[in-house]
């Protein structure tokens, strides 16, 4: 069974950094595209970040851009999502997601896996 497993979320004040970490179990995706997406309560789900297979290549949401930092690494097969300079306005659940392909995508639909979700609250 194919899991992508989310670490770092959890409560940190307005100003602060968080690390999201994911790694996948049951197949490696070094040669996939993956992100970040995320969605708070009442909210539609929203792309956060993109980075292709490579590292290369990254895409950010305009709310994001400039604090949070996508990477990876393939020998570990994992990515990671640095947010720094947290708002309030980022508390929602945070999901590791990637394609079957290794370009990046923006939306949804283009993603075919799915982690569980982590919380990340940015309190005022």
């Amino acid at each position: 069974q194919v899991q992508l497993v989310e670490s770092g979320g959890g409560l940190v004040q307005a100003g602060g950094s968080l690390r999201l970490s994911c790694a996948p179990s049951g197949r490696s995706f070094s040669s996939n595209a993956m992100g970040w997406f995320r969605q708070a309560p009442g909210k539609e789900r929203e792309f956060v970040a993109g980075i292709n297979w490579s590292g290369g290549s990254t895409y950010y949401a305009d709310s994001v851009k400039g604090r949070f930092t996508i990477s990876r690494d393939n020998a570990k097969s994992t990515v990671y999502l640095q947010m720094t300079a947290l708002k309030p306005e980022d508390t929602a659940v945070y999901y590791c997601v990637a394609r079957s392909r290794s370009g990046l995508g923006y939306k949804p639909s283009e993603y075919a896996y799915w982690g569980q979700g982590t919380q990340v609250t940015v309190s005022s």
